[in-house]
């Protein structure tokens, strides 16, 4: 077991690679490649030409004409501010003393309360 564990704890020793070199940088470019030519973009766009037809808006009136005085007023109905008062329908009189309840009901023993225990406290 011990043997085991030492065989497997040695490592196998890495093959040698060959110390090639690394391009850091990429090589220049040779100067026979035809260099490519971008096309000019102005910058600048050129005025329209003046025979084009100014489109011309229509002038819209900011102030609105006064309405005919031909048109009927119409007379709103007048509606009187005194309402007449409405007849309070009479009500049946009522007694208003009640019957007085007796004060002194049989005690349910189902619902009495539980006889206090007093307790003495120290």
């Amino acid at each position: 077991m011990c043997s085991a564990s030492r065989h497997l704890l040695q490592q196998q020793p890495l093959p040698q690679i060959p110390n090639m070199p690394i391009p850091t940088g990429l090589p220049p470019l040779p100067s026979t490649l035809p260099q490519p030519s971008f096309p000019t973009i102005p910058t600048s766009v050129p005025p329209f030409p003046s025979t084009l037809p100014q489109p011309t808006l229509p002038t819209i009136p900011t102030s609105i004409p006064p309405l005919p005085s031909t048109l009927p007023q119409t007379t709103l109905p007048t509606i009187p501010t005194s309402i007449p008062p409405i007849p309070m329908p009479t009500l049946p009189s009522f007694p208003t003393t009640i019957p007085s309840l007796p004060t002194n009901f049989p005690s349910i023993p189902m619902f009495s309360p539980p006889p206090t225990t007093t307790k003495s406290s120290p």
